[in-house]
This record gives C-alpha cells, structure tokens and sequence, in this order.
C-alpha cells in the first residue's frame, strides 16, 4: 500500500514551486510547531499570534531576502521554574535556505530558533521539503528543544566530541550562543505532510487555499515546567503525544489556522501580511495637468511663478529668468522624492516661464539647506508628461549636480513657517509585568525658519491614553538615560518634546553642518552639532557628531535632573550592492557614557518602505546591562503617502526586545543624514517615476 501510494504521488505532476508556504504556530514558515524548508515571497512583512493553553505567542517575520527568513517572537508563557504564573519571553529566528527545490532535489534549508535569547526555545535543524503534486512533505533532524525526544545520537559528535556539550545556561537572555549550536549528545528526527485541499464548497461559495497538516514532532515538551533548559531531569511538562495536526486556510494577505497539539492543546492561529515592495494602492491625487507654454511674454514671469509655485504648497526661495535657462529654488511642499518635486515644480511654473527657457535649474531645499540640484530639459518634461515620452527617457536627460556647489546653492533661504499637528506612539515591549506598554499623545509642533539656515522649533505633546505609566521602576546599574520611560509617562499629561534654536547649512560642495540648542528630545536638554560629507554621487557618506546634554526632569517642562553628559559618534552610511540594502556603522560614546558600536543593516523597497534591524555593543559588561545583554532591535518605516495623505513625513515603528540603558543615543529633530539622503544620486534613480506623479 505504502509503495502504491509513492508510485501515484511520484507521478502527478509537481505544483509549480512559487505555491505559497503557510506559517507555523512560532511564527516563521513551516507546518505546525516544526519548522519546514518553505519560505514566503521576497520582502514579505508578516504579523501575527498564536494562542493555546499556559501560552501566546506574538510574533513578526520579514523575508529579508529570497533565501534568509528573520522572525521576533515574543512569548506570553507558564512560568517554568515555578510551575505556575505566566512570565514573558523573547526570542529570534533565522532560517536559510541550502538548496532550492528542482524536479530531483529537494529544498533543503537550515535554522536556529530562539538564538538570541534566553534560550527556553532555543533549537536548531536541517529539514527538507518536496512537493509531489498537493502533497508537501517534509522531514529534518534538531538539536536542542527540537531535539528532546532523543531518538539518535547527534551525528556530528562523530565529527569532534566538543558536540557532544550544550551549553544550559539561561542567564539574562540576549546572548549569541555557539556553545549551543547544533550540541548535545543526542538529536531527534521530526517531519510532516502538507496537503493542499481541493476547492471547498459552502453554501456562501467555494473556499480555496486550505491546508491539511500532520505533524510528527521533535519537541518532547509540551511547556517548562521544572526549569528547562538549565534542567533536563525531574521535568513535569512533557508532551502526551508526539503528532500534531491541524488546519489553515490561507488568501494572498491572511492566515487563519486551528490544530491539536501534544495531545492535550488546541491552538489558533492568525496572521497578516503584505509586500512593502507592493503595498497596498490607496487612490492617489493626480498631478495637474501641464499647460502649453506661453504664446506672448508675460509683464513679470519671476513673479508669476513665484506666486504659482506657492499655489502648488512650495515656498519659492528664488526664480531668476535668464535668456534659455530658468534657476528656481524652493522649499516645503509635501513631495518626498526629488522627482516628485521637480515634476510639480514644472507643472506650476510652466505656463509662465517665457517659451524660449529650454533649461530649468532646480534647487531643492530642506531645513533651509540645499540638499539636491536638478537640471532638466523643459521639452523632455513636457513630452514625458503628455504620453510622448516615459520617466525613464527624462531621468537619463535629467543632470543631478552636487549641493551647495556655489552661491546659488549657499544663497539666504529667507523666512519661513510650518507647522502640523500630528498622532505619536511610543511602545515598550517585553516588560515583565505585560507584554506590551504603550502611549498615545497627540503632538503639535512648529518651525519658523528665519534666514541663513537658522530657526526655532519646538513641539507639545498631550497624552490620551496607554498604560506606560504602569511599568515598575527600572532597576538598571547604568545611568537611567532610557529605562525610567514610565516616570517620564507619569510626570505629566502635557509635555515638551522639543523647544531649540537650530542652524543648518552648507560651509562647501555636499558638506553639511548642524548646530542645535536647547530642548532636543523628551529626555535630554543641551547643545548638539554635527557635520556630514554626503557626495551627491557616490554610495556612502561619512557623519561626525557631538552633543553636551543634561537629562530633562520626569515632568516634561524646562527643568533638568544632575546627571549630565558629553555624547557622539562617527557614522558611516553605505548603500549596499543588494537588493536596496544599506548599512549604518556608528562608533563612540552613548548616552549612559558607555564607549562602543552599532551595526545597522536596512532595506529599502521601491514603494519607500524601509525594513531593518540594528544592533549595539558597548564596553558594559553583559550582566551590568541587566536582561537583554545588549540593546538591538527591528525597525519599519513606512511613508504616509502611501496612504493618500500628501506629506513628506514618514511613520516609525521600532521594535525592542525590552528597553534598557546601554547603547542609547540622542534623539535629534533633524539628523542630517534623513534631511540629505533624497538628494543624493541613488535616491534619485531609486524615485525617479516620481516625475510624472
């Protein structure tokens, strides 16, 4: 019979390798509790929990590339040592894939779960996975907690007896664990079955995407209970049975999903998840349409554009009309690539520049500096903009020249107002008391430019509501430069997050400089300066910074506490050869006066989303730091316009496994690095369709 059922499988015809993978109940891809060798499209950004008796699981994964999946999960658990009471618990996944999947080979790849962390979950495995027709199945070998049931020796002890060790010390949680890595003397076997249901009908229509899973598991533990990992006898919470099975049903976004688990457990699963590279469309504004250029000259054109270019939400710092080339300079609008701007720069000012200007110099202004320099040939616009032409066609014409190059880029930026008022969340994860802590303020701010790149700015915020205030004391051995964020919440409803006096130009050719004073972030009050070389065209740009600050009082107005501190960095910003990555390495002292470095690895798509991940390591010794060992996190930001909302502004969200003291910086307004970085030449190919939007 079983032989019978290989042959009929070994002969229908193999589903195409792009059927999407399904996700398992810790979060990344796989069948249930066991992990497979399936992975999700490119880039996808996923969210999600599972729940079940004694545990809840909170997770985020992001397919960072084709062939690295990266997933944070943070655990709502039973309290093993007690045995009762549930406590929390943080973790990270990776899983890589070896070979990918051909009509003989099957996709093979490798895993290490929960490897930054306390290690409760910590496991490794190699498990591959081959598709006959709706059939997936798959099999692999773990170590660790996926190696509990102890059915074999572990094979690589016959490699070096060093294997035959694992490390059981659970500690802080927050450590690179290679005395862990695929050790102990013995590993177990695990795999599965996948099946793909045909079309499913129902009285409100026919379902598709449904999955039958069956689980054989290689984790013998249902829950912690007597202490594991640092014990591995007199354990109370093993699993009754070693199969799982369940079923999910998954569309292109959603993933709802129900099993039985050990024997004893019924689990829920639900998550979604999007393409940052495809995110999705919410109706835009449509450009205006172009005029035709002007058939008599105008008594006073500068003048006539300048009142155009305010029309369209710009502030015209220059226009000057010289024979066949036009040099217009702005500032504002609600563009966030440079193309964007310059294509509604062109629109504005088209029906009032005189028919014989063919050049238009465009100078695009952030903070009252020049950040960009465009030359673009009018009739190139003009045929792209009318269907004769593409954006591509107008990029290669298009010349992007160095910022602040002469007097025309250094030139007074003049006076200026803006102002927004604007939703803030601040989120605090992993705190032993709850899971999540957070805050919502609505905040309102202002900058008034006064000329020279000088301005005042300042910000108020009002709490509505969160339970941040709720957190316990912090109990780190470091300066509180970060942890005492619940006093902060509980100093007041009303706050200022920032009241200072700033300065921003351009002393050369792309070189930057920054000098600001006064209130610059909730917790910190000083004076902070900073000098950046961005070349327009090259992939890297280099950043020094310096700050004197004193830690603000809990209750959010003028007044300062003692503790005060001398704080900087050297920064190294590079795009990276791959799939729109970049990298950020910083070096020196933080906020706590600790010394170190920060390793900072993003992505950033075509849409403007960026996905990224840091992480810190000073000279604090780990159990100094206190739980954690080091600070490191995930990142995601996401551009409002996406949304329809016409802003440059773009939403953050930072996701810390809990927040601590070591390898704090200063939060600045205007880091110029995020002022520049539009108008450098890969951010530039990067939006160039932004010409006709």
């Amino acid at each position: 019979m079983a032989l019978t059922l290989i042959a009929l499988l070994a002969a229908t015809p193999a589903l195409p390798q792009e059927v999407p993978g399904t996700g398992s109940d810790l979060g990344g891809v796989g069948l249930l509790e066991m992990r497979n060798a399936r992975f999700r499209p490119d880039g996808t950004l996923e969210a999600g929990t599972s729940l079940r008796h004694q545990r809840r699981l909170w997770f985020v994964n992001f397919q960072a590339l084709p062939w690295l999946e990266t997933t944070f999960r943070i655990a709502e658990r039973l309290d093993g040592t007690t045995g009762r009471g549930m406590t929390s618990d943080r973790s990270f996944d990776v899983k890589i894939r070896l070979i990918e999947e051909d009509d003989v080979w099957p996709a093979v790849a490798i895993g290490l779960q929960d490897f930054i962390g306390t290690g409760i979950y910590g496991g490794e495995y190699i498990v591959a996975s081959k598709r006959f027709g709706p059939l997936d199945v798959t099999a692999g070998v773990g170590w660790g907690r996926l190696g509990t049931y102890n059915d074999m020796q572990n094979p690589l002890t016959l490699i070096s007896p060093r294997f035959e060790q694992r490390d059981r010390d659970v500690g802080e949680g927050g450590l690179l664990g290679p005395g862990t890595y695929f050790r102990g003397e013995t590993a177990s076997l695990f795999g599965g079955l996948e099946y793909s249901l045909p079309p499913l009908w129902t009285p409100l229509g026919s379902v598709e995407g449904i999955r039958a899973k069956v689980e054989f598991s290689g984790d013998a533990l249902r829950d912690e209970r007597g202490g594991y990992p640092a014990n591995t006898t007199d354990l109370r919470g093993y699993a009754r049975s070693r199969v799982n099975y369940g079923l999910q049903w998954s569309n292109g976004w959603l993933d709802i999903g129900a099993g039985w688990l050990y024997g004893t457990d019924f689990v829920v699963r639900l998550s979604a998840r999007f393409d940052p590279a495809n995110p999705p469309e919410v109706e835009q504004p449509s450009p205006p349409a172009l005029s035709a250029r002007p058939l008599a000259p105008l008594p006073d054109p500068e003048q006539a554009a300048r009142d155009a270019l305010r029309a369209a939400g710009f502030r015209p710092v220059a226009v000057g009309i010289a024979g066949a080339e036009a040099r217009i300079a702005v500032a504002g609008g609600s563009q966030r690539t440079l193309a964007q701007a310059a294509g509604r720069v062109m629109r504005a000012v088209q029906p009032f520049l005189p028919a014989e200007v063919q050049l238009v110099v465009l100078s695009w202004r952030h903070a009252g500096v020049e950040i960009a320099r465009l030359a673009i040939p009018r009739a190139a616009f003009e045929a792209a903009a009318r269907g004769h032409g593409s954006a591509e066609e107008l990029f290669y014409v298009t010349q992007l020249d160095p910022a602040g190059a002469d007097e025309f880029g250094r030139m007074d930026g003049g006076p200026g107002f803006t102002w927004g008022v604007e939703p803030r969340l601040q989120t605090i994860l992993g705190d032993p008391s709850r899971t999540l802590r957070w805050q919502a303020a609505a905040v309102a701010g202002g900058r008034v430019e006064l000329g020279h790149g000088f301005a005042l700015a300042g910000s108020v915020s009002l709490a509505i509501m969160g339970n941040l205030d709720g957190a316990p004391p912090s109990d780190s051995l470091l300066p509180h430069v970060r942890s005492d964020y619940a006093r902060y919440a509980q100093g007041g409803s009303t706050a200022i997050p920032a009241l200072y006096a700033e300065r921003i130009w351009a002393p050369a050719r792309d070189i930057f400089a920054r000098v600001t004073a006064g209130v610059l972030e909730p917790m910190f009050t000083g004076v902070s300066a900073e000098l950046l070389w961005r070349p327009y065209d090259k992939p890297y740009a280099l950043g020094v910074d310096i700050a004197q600050v004193v830690q603000r009082d809990f209750d959010g107005g003028l007044g300062t506490l003692g503790y005060n501190v001398t704080t900087g960095h050297v920064s190294l910003y590079a795009d990276l050869p791959w799939y729109g990555m970049y990298a950020v390495l910083r070096g020196g002292r933080y906020l706590a006066g600790d010394w170190g470095g920060t390793v900072e690895i993003g992505r950033r798509f075509d849409s403007g989303i960026e996905v990224g991940g840091f992480a810190t390591f000073t000279d604090v010794p780990f159990s100094t730091f206190g739980e954690g060992s080091f600070d490191r996190g995930i990142y995601v930001r996401v551009p409002l316009e996406l949304f329809g909302i016409a802003t440059r502004n773009v939403a953050s969200a930072i996701i810390r496994g809990v927040q601590r003291d070591g390898g704090q910086r200063l939060a600045v307004d205007n880091p110029l690095w995020e002022i520049t970085r539009e108008g450098r030449a890969a951010a530039f190919e990067e939006g160039f369709r932004g010409f006709l939007r």
